[in-house]
């Protein structure tokens, strides 16, 4: 059964290469990327929403709910779990995962970082975990591209364009902002800009953004209503609030890096398990 599959996927692939010309083929790919990649960010907020739901649905919104001192821990618990005895790979952060990708494996990402970090993530948010979506479900377009690409024997410049559209992809389908997924490849993943790749990129950026407003609504994840119209004066105080916005994310880069140094120390999981919890629940 698989040789036989293999065999004719092996025919589709020289079909391909004989029938449609290198340039036209990544365009179809971009787009089928930047749909995957909408589908995996959809996938991700239905899981967390209904985790979430399920888990709190009888909860007093002014009572204590002393179970959120408990979800965040049982969350890392289960997910440490699925990491260790499932994946049994480390799933890394993800960002830092695809510049690994792209810098030392020619642009390959392991299969299972299609799955693993969805399901990984969404149980750690879902149980009220404090980490964020869009690394996880970045690293899960970024893997459906290479693993899309590496699938026809693409080379190795071609793959790591396509690692580039499934994370323009799924930053613009879990925001509805295709720009913001554009940039982010461009400024994160060094993408270089010329019009070969920007075509590609925009075509998944694009797609992901539709594809999220076709199926959730038009409505936009961050609302905000402009009273008054700009005006230069507030300049200075713009200037101001991107320094503190980096201040914040320098501070938060930092601490992380610091606490996975602190953590690495100790080889039981178990331990990390537990001082982690304590540490969260303490926080909460």
């Amino acid at each position: 059964m698989d040789n036989s599959f293999r065999g004719l996927w092996q025919r589709f692939v020289t079909w391909r290469e004989h029938k449609i010309s290198e340039k036209n083929f990544i365009l179809a790919l971009s787009f089928v990327i930047g749909l995957l990649s909408a589908v995996a960010a959809l996938v991700l907020k239905f899981l967390i929403h209904h985790i979430q739901n399920f888990l709190t649905d009888n909860f007093n919104a002014t009572g204590a709910n002393w179970p959120y001192l408990v979800y965040p821990v049982v969350g890392i618990f289960l997910a440490g779990c699925f990491v260790r005895y499932i994946v049994k790979d480390d799933i890394s952060h993800g960002v830092t995962k695809i510049l690994y990708a792209i810098s030392r494996r020619q642009g390959r990402i392991k299969r299972h970082n299609m799955l693993s970090s969805i399901v990984a993530s969404s149980i750690t948010i879902g149980f009220g975990g404090s980490v964020g979506a869009e690394a996880p479900i970045v690293l899960t377009g970024s893997a459906i591209g290479s693993n899309l690409g590496n699938a026809f024997k693409l080379e190795r410049r071609t793959l790591m364009l396509l690692v580039g559209c499934g994370a323009a992809g799924a930053v613009a389908g879990i925001f509805k902002a295709p720009i913001a997924g554009l940039v982010f490849t461009i400024e994160v993943l060094m993408i270089d800009l010329t019009m070969t790749s920007l075509l590609p990129l925009l075509i998944s950026s694009v797609t992901a953004a539709t594809f999220s407003y076709v199926m959730t609504g038009q409505e936009a994840m961050f609302k905000f209503h402009l009273d008054q119209p700009f005006e230069l004066e507030r300049i200075p105080y713009v200037i101001l609030l991107g320094i503190v916005c980096g201040g914040v994310s320098f501070y938060v880069t930092r601490s992380m890096n610091a606490l996975e140094k602190f953590f690495s120390r100790f080889a039981n999981p178990y331990k990390k398990l537990l001082l982690g919890g304590i540490m969260l629940s303490l926080l909460i």
